[in-house]
């Protein structure tokens, strides 16, 4: 960056002056020059180590020279790959007989050409539904088909329609009133705005649904958390999932006890178990407060009858409550089906420290990869340990249960036996 010197007046530049200013623009671009040489220098090192270089940011496309027009007669590229036709579902056929053939004219059969077409329109069914009198005078109506949705006017097709527009493809409530208007679509705005925010309990039992299913069916699960916007607040986005399965949910904290919250799920007990008595030996718990939670009951359906239950015994202090409520919160978990070998595999961030805590292989290799050897012993050590990680599954270079040593933690990937 170059200095930006104030103007200086005639009467002012001394031999001295000039003198000072002609060293100072010969340090700029001494400055500049090392500047470059150390960054061409960072990215031979990133070479040497397999990561990447400072990315180089291509120019606008606007002023990018206009594409060469094609050579005459040549196909477009990737036309070749495939049969333009192959993808098409029951087609619609239509055979077109030659108009006014010349007398004599035989035929030779029929030569296929297809057109592609999107229909969109509105559809409007009226259900006559017959009313009845009974002979003891009731009056009844006959029931509507099952594919029409009770207490609404609006068919499946119709709601996903505007739920997927709204949701995937990010378009505006008004404009996607606007889209339905002319299609022939007769809706308000009020009812845009209720199919997109009402009656979606089915959606959030089977997200639920997914996240139960999946922490019981799994070895392993991937978790992270990311800053994320959430109904116009700052909060954090946690993801949970394997190959099995994907679960997000948006809160407003990214502590353990949210973490514990959030792997609950929909349930809303407490637990003591033998994995909550394990967790709180293994944070140091004090022994009184432990003797008091194990004598009475164990099990607590909701959040207020367990606060109740640490009001009545006298647990008010901060970290007794947090150490107490985690604990309980994970042996909910075992109450529900998952596994106490469940490995959580993560960057390695204390809040996701529960179970079978496991680093990944990106965020173990990253720290090496950062160091720079200053000799051969230095590189030997740094390359010994690099060679260690490759020989087990380097995800699971960490694996100690609640309250126990290291041991094997019998992965699907294999199984790893460093301590």
């Amino acid at each position: 960056m170059k200095l930006a010197l104030p103007p200086i007046p005639e009467t002012e530049r001394t031999p001295l002056v000039v003198a000072l200013l002609a060293i100072i623009d010969a340090q700029q671009l001494r400055i500049q020059q090392l500047e470059e040489t150390i960054q061409q220098l960072r990215d031979e090192i990133a070479i040497l180590k397999g990561q990447q270089p400072r990315p180089k940011i291509a120019p606008s496309t606007l002023e990018k020279p206009p594409p060469k027009p094609p050579t005459p007669g040549a196909k477009r590229p990737g036309s070749a790959k495939c049969s333009k036709t192959a993808t098409f579902v029951n087609p619609v056929e239509v055979t077109i007989p030659f108009p006014d053939p010349p007398p004599g004219s035989t035929t030779h059969g029929y030569e296929d050409y297809f057109v592609q077409e999107l229909v969109l329109e509105a559809k409007v069914t009226r259900y006559r539904r017959e009313r009845i009198v009974t002979p003891d005078g009731q009056t009844l109506l006959a029931p509507l088909p099952a594919d029409v949705l009770p207490g609404s006017h609006c068919g499946p097709i119709l709601i996903g329609y505007i739920l997927y527009q709204y949701h995937h493809c990010n378009v505006t409530q008004p404009l996607l009133l606007e889209q339905l208007r002319e299609f022939g679509i007769d809706m308000s705005a009020g009812e845009v705005s209720r199919i997109l925010t009402e009656n979606h309990e089915a959606f959030h039992q089977e997200k639920a649904a997914i996240l139960t299913a999946g922490l019981t069916a799994s070895t392993y699960v991937g978790v992270d958390d990311t800053g994320a916007r959430h109904e116009g607040h700052n909060g954090y986005c946690t993801a949970i999932g394997n190959d099995l399965f994907a679960y997000f949910e948006s809160t407003d904290s990214k502590s353990r006890l949210n973490f514990l919250q959030v792997l609950r799920g929909a349930a809303a007990g407490y637990a003591i178990n033998d994995v909550t008595l394990a967790y709180w030996e293994r944070q140091q718990l004090a022994r009184d407060v432990v003797e008091q939670l194990s004598a009475g009951p164990r099990r607590f359906v909701a959040e207020a009858a367990w606060q109740a239950r640490l009001a009545e015994l006298g647990i008010t202090a901060e970290r007794h409550v947090r150490i107490a409520t985690e604990g309980a919160l994970l042996g909910q978990l075992i109450e529900q089906g998952v596994s106490p070998q469940l490995v959580i595999l993560s960057d390695g961030a204390p809040q996701f420290d529960i179970l079978v805590h496991a680093s990944c292989w990106v965020h173990s290799e990253r720290p090496l990869a950062r160091l720079v050897p200053y000799n051969e012993a230095h590189r030997r050590a740094v390359e010994a340990v690099r060679q260690q990680n490759g020989r087990w599954p380097a995800w699971c270079r960490t694996t100690r249960p609640i309250g126990g040593p290291s041991r094997p933690c019998g992965n699907r990937f294999g199984t790893c036996t460093r301590t």
